[in-house]
């Protein structure tokens, strides 16, 4: 990681967008982009000089609910430990800060779940399903 600059802060708007795009996740608009990020609760930014490599963030209420978000690496960037960091940082964050019975959640796309299980993560499955609606 020592030729990678982190940031504990989100990146540019356009920034995220596009390594949203990059990345595969799902598209967000300018105005949520600039609405979301600057109601993060930490983030961090990985970079390659000035190029966003990386990313990810926590939102959520400061009390009972943490939610972990954006998690990206560029696919050029794939590969060297890059996640796991991001992860590091962000679990640090919450072992900080989150209060004894804060629950944190995240939704875990393969093969990212493996990612995440090594942070102490398990999937809500049998228990109960995580669900979502979205905006179009």
């Amino acid at each position: 990681m020592e030729r990678y600059r982190i940031v504990y802060d989100v990146p540019t708007v356009s920034a995220y967008v596009h390594l949203r795009q990059k990345t595969g996740l799902s598209e967000k608009s300018i105005e949520a982009a600039e609405r979301g990020l600057k109601h993060s609760l930490f983030a961090v930014s990985i970079y390659d000089s000035e190029t966003l490599i990386g990313m990810g963030r926590v939102i959520g209420d400061e009390g009972c609910f943490y939610q972990i978000v954006d998690i990206a690496v560029d696919p050029a960037y794939q590969g060297k430990g890059i996640g796991k960091q991001i992860m590091k940082e962000i679990m640090h964050y919450l072992d900080t800060h989150a209060p004894k019975g804060a629950y944190v959640s995240l939704i875990a796309d393969p093969p990212a779940d493996r990612l995440y299980k090594q942070f102490g993560f398990a999937y809500t499955y049998p228990t109960s399903y995580g669900m979502y609606k979205r905006y179009e």
